[in-house]
């Protein structure tokens, strides 16, 4: 199963296909549109990261899958391993001069995700330490438009045309036997250089 980085691998993977697909189909005529993977602060206004015309790629939230959260558990139990099933919850958004490009930078991206569904093999950035056989679902949302205006109203900028994707299902494991060792080793090593009062010897 994929490592901690699978989290990563996919924005990345989303990146990539969706480049790709710009590449071979470009949704505005004379136009270099791409796609950029995003944290929340490149949503101010005023930052320069973000070069029309783009589709912006924010993930802004995490999830455990409660349907095969006890499945993956189970599986753990026989293994030793531990095995979180998580749900990747995604808003692409359009940034173009004008409200056409805007919308066929969004009709393209649909396009691109509709036709491949999941992120399996060569299309999976090897970052996640994936599993040969190992695939990533791709989703369009169904989220009540209340809901969308209240995520953007936690971030740095105005509402904008977006549409929400989830990855569906990124399983984080930890490595073949007990890393649990190496962890406490490092902890208790960590703890033999405080003093008494935590803030170090001879403090």
């Amino acid at each position: 199963m994929a490592g901690f980085g699978s989290i990563a691998a996919v924005g990345k993977s989303l990146e990539m296909v969706l480049n790709a697909g710009f590449s071979a189909v470009p949704p505005i005529a004379g136009e270099n549109a791409r796609a950029q993977l995003i944290q929340t602060e490149d949503l101010d206004p005023g930052s320069p990261f973000l070069i029309r015309p783009t589709i912006s790629i924010l993930l802004y939230r995490v999830d455990f899958n409660k349907t095969m959260r006890a499945s993956w558990s189970a599986i753990g139990s026989v293994d030793g391993n531990a095995h979180l099933p998580v749900d990747l919850h995604y808003l692409f958004t359009a940034f173009a001069d004008n409200a056409d490009h805007e919308h066929r930078l969004i009709g393209r991206a649909l396009q691109i995700l509709e036709q491949l569904g999941s992120l399996s093999g060569p299309l999976l950035h090897p970052d996640g330490d994936w599993s040969a056989n190992e695939a990533v679902q791709l989703y369009l949302e169904d989220i009540p438009t209340d809901d969308l205006m209240r995520t953007f109203e936690s971030l740095a900028c105005d509402f904008r045309l977006s549409i929400p994707y989830i990855a569906r299902i990124v399983v984080v494991s930890t490595p073949a036997g007990d890393a649990r060792p190496g962890v406490l080793t490092h902890v208790q090593g960590t703890r033999s250089d405080l003093g008494p009062n935590g803030t170090g010897r001879g403090s």
